[in-house]
């Protein structure tokens, strides 16, 4: 009786142990202050995100840890649904909004803020690029130009979004982009317009629409002075 009472007893400290052993391996949601991320942005912090994003409903693609058009289309619903600034970086609001600490208080993010300063400047040519290859691709580079100096424009203007992520992704501004057109990949072409148009260049005179008169356009697209016309495409104020 008493063995068997011993046998019990060393059963209950295993199973306790295995217990405890399994509760430590269980991964915990970490506190720790958070790095700004951007498109391209890899590591755990993109993979903290990516659960954040997809727990909540936002993000249904990968737990990879690389942060893509995936995630970034995720974070820029999330900024626009939670009303932050909507430029797809996922910054000290962001982060906030999120439930995380931003890391980016700390002295040594001098260099980090060059470096995401640098990188904003990537993933907008990404962007403008992605858009004239989706609206302009067979334009002559002026007319693909255009393209990009219109979302720029739009950027500067009161009536529009001040980011060129919520240009674009501003709800039915570009029928590329609900078509899907515009997450396919640019030519080298495409990216030399795109910076182009964030050098300087305007080769509509600040227009803030375009449209190609051979196609079914909204009638109110007409009341627009047209200002000029490059390729198929008409520029308007």
């Amino acid at each position: 009786m008493k063995r068997r009472s011993q046998y019990y007893i060393l059963i209950g400290i295993l199973t306790l142990f295995i217990i405890l052993a399994l509760a430590v391996r269980e991964p915990v949601e970490t506190t720790a202050a958070q790095p700004t991320l951007y498109w391209g942005s890899r590591g755990s912090s993109v993979t903290l995100l990516q659960r954040k994003l997809a727990s909540w409903g936002y993000y249904d693609g990968r737990i990879d840890g690389i942060y893509g058009s995936d995630t970034y289309q995720a974070v820029i619903e999330f900024q626009r649904k939670n009303r932050l600034r909507v430029d797809g970086i996922v910054g000290r609001e962001t982060w906030a909004a999120l439930g995380y600490q931003w890391a980016g208080s700390s002295s040594q993010n001098v260099v980090r803020a060059a470096t995401t300063a640098g990188n904003t400047r990537s993933n907008d040519v990404e962007m403008l690029a992605r858009l004239v290859h989706a609206e302009a691709r067979a334009e002559p580079y002026e007319g693909q130009v255009a393209i990009a100096a219109v979302v720029l424009n739009r950027v500067k203007s009161p009536s529009f979004p001040n980011s060129i992520s919520g240009v674009i992704y501003q709800p039915l501004a570009f029928e590329s982009v609900a078509n899907g057109q515009f997450n396919l990949p640019p030519t080298e072409e495409n990216y030399r317009a795109a910076r182009s148009a964030l050098n300087g260049w305007d080769p509509t005179h600040g227009a803030l629409y375009f449209w190609n008169p051979s196609k079914p356009v909204s009638r109110w697209i007409w009341s627009r002075r047209i200002v000029r016309r490059i390729g198929n495409h008409v520029f308007g104020i």
